[in-house]
């Protein structure tokens, strides 16, 4: 017989029952829908799409939005509707699977926050490096570059979250509006006349096999719909799910579309569409003689979203931290919350573990090895095998959630029906595609290099090798957790305690 989620006592994680009265309840809708944006929304992914797929950029993006972003939007719901803890798909793989699987699935949730972050404080690098093409042009400077842009997300993630949150909001807004210039550029292109030689012909706006792997790029750009619910109890209203989910969404596919059509439209040569840096090429050409001076604003405001971005990836991610801090899956300590409420151990031990990949990849690699490459080929070699490895992590975790909420249907058909957002057909459709879409994202980060220094084989190798490494790690780190939880037997009481510095 179905058992109610509210009444499975016996199946609720410590976490659920005291974090809510940890942290505070800080974010509204508009909250959700800026974290959601600075998640999911990379406007360069517009560019790359657009150049590389042409007219039928359009398709795929609309293909990703059927398959895999609107169904992920409406499994997330669901969950976080009936489990709005703390921690997301942590939580609701432990109410599916157990304790293992729970663990196992926000490990490989939280694992690719932390590369992500080195990959964001890299775009910083590259929108200076657009600026001017002669700063940053050693491994090493970059390198410092990215451990100071972890170091300002850092500072901001140990603030008052509601500071914090309030100044990502901000960046929001400018970004959503160098969003629209970027889309206002190519309608300037296209009804002025001086619009790139896209071949619009019928053919080209159909997918064909030498495009397919846009497909999967556009899977991997859409990736993190469930990260603003690691914050589950923080939220103001459980309203706020939907509302971010539902807005959030709108923007993400207005933000693609906006992107890819003003490159297209505005950028030329059309080989140069292909290019990130193609998003202020776009606002440059498009606007004729003020273009020089907007395409310099759009890129200074991606700077600012892309150190901002940064800051919501630390903060965000590090929630999932705390949780398995709470839960004695990881060492207590790592739920410490400071004076402002806020987890800053866990955003500590991340940012720790970003900076010394950063070291490992931009400094010490580069100049240590002899590998018969120049430190910068090889320091983007390391990069993007490392960036692909995790890519990978966070579609399997993709892949745990869309089988969640087929389990969840079952094992708590009351719960499950009490805010239930569509007919049950539909979340076997969502599983259906959000599987494939998943699978097709593993697939396509397997088969096409994203750099051309090294081979096919040696891409295989070395990206499988580390994600096997890394859910082994994820697998250990569990029955480590296991075991040292049960040498520190605690109540509730002992461990808020401990947590908030209040027993001491």
């Amino acid at each position: 017989m179905a058992t109610s989620a509210m009444g499975n006592e016996g199946n609720q994680l410590r976490s659920e029952r005291i974090a809510g009265g940890i942290l505070p309840r800080v974010l509204n809708s508009f909250d959700m829908v800026a974290i959601f944006v600075a998640i999911v929304l990379f406007a360069s992914n517009g560019a790359v799409v657009a150049g590389g797929a042409g007219p039928s950029a359009y398709v795929y993006w609309i293909l990703g939005f059927i398959t895999f972003l609107i169904p992920g939007a409406i499994v997330t719901g669901q969950m976080g509707l009936m489990f709005p803890g703390e921690g997301s798909i942590y939580v609701w793989t432990h109410k599916a699977f157990g304790s293992f699987m729970g663990f196992f699935a926000g490990f490989c949730a939280w694992w690719p926050g932390i590369l992500v972050m080195i990959a964001t404080s890299d775009t910083v690098v590259s929108l200076l490096q657009q600026i001017n093409a002669s700063w940053l042009t050693e491994p090493w400077q970059q390198g410092v570059v990215i451990l100071a842009v972890l170091a300002f997300s850092l500072v901001l993630s140990v603030l008052r979250f509601r500071v914090t949150q309030n100044l990502v909001n901000v960046i929001f807004v400018a970004y959503g509006g160098a969003i629209l210039l970027v889309g206002l550029a190519g309608l300037l292109a296209l009804f002025g006349g001086h619009s790139a030689h896209v071949d619009y012909a019928a053919h080209n706006w159909l997918p064909v096999p030498a495009t397919y792997t846009f497909y999967g790029t556009v899977i991997l750009a859409l990736l993190g719909i469930e990260v603003p619910l690691n914050m589950g109890v923080e939220i103001t209203n459980t309203r706020s799910i939907t509302r971010y989910l539902l807005w959030g969404s709108a923007v993400v596919m207005a933000g693609y579309l906006l992107t890819t059509f003003g490159v297209m439209q505005a950028v030329t040569p059309v080989s140069a569409q292909g290019s990130p840096s193609a998003i202020a090429q776009a606002v440059t050409s498009g606007f004729g003689g003020a273009g020089s001076v907007l395409g310099l604003l759009v890129n200074i405001i991606f700077i600012g979203f892309f150190l901002f971005n940064t800051t919501v990836y630390n903060y965000s991610f590090g929630r999932l931290l705390f949780v398995s801090g709470l839960d004695r899956r990881m060492p207590a300590i790592i739920s410490k919350v400071n004076a402002n409420k806020v987890p800053w151990m866990a955003v500590l031990v991340q940012t720790i573990i970003a900076a010394v990949f950063t070291v490992i990849a931009f400094i010490l690699a580069p100049y240590a090895l002899n590998a018969g490459l120049k430190p910068a080929d090889l320091s983007t070699i390391i990069y993007d095998i490392l960036q692909a490895a995790v890519t990978v992590i966070w579609c399997v975790s993709m892949v745990i959630l869309f089988v969640d909420v087929i389990v969840i249907r079952y094992k708590y058909q009351d719960a499950f029906t009490r805010v239930k957002l569509a007919p049950t057909w539909v979340f076997y459709l969502c599983a259906v595609f959000g599987l494939i879409a998943s699978a097709v994202g593993v697939y396509v980060t397997f088969t096409g290099p994203w750099t051309s220094l090294v081979t096919s084989a040696q891409w295989v190798l070395w990206i499988g090798g580390i994600g096997l490494l890394s859910l082994i790690v994820g697998v250990l780190l569990y029955f480590v957790g296991q075991f040292t939880a049960g040498r520190q037997q605690a109540d509730d009481q002992e461990i808020i305690a401990e947590v908030t510095g209040s027993a001491e």
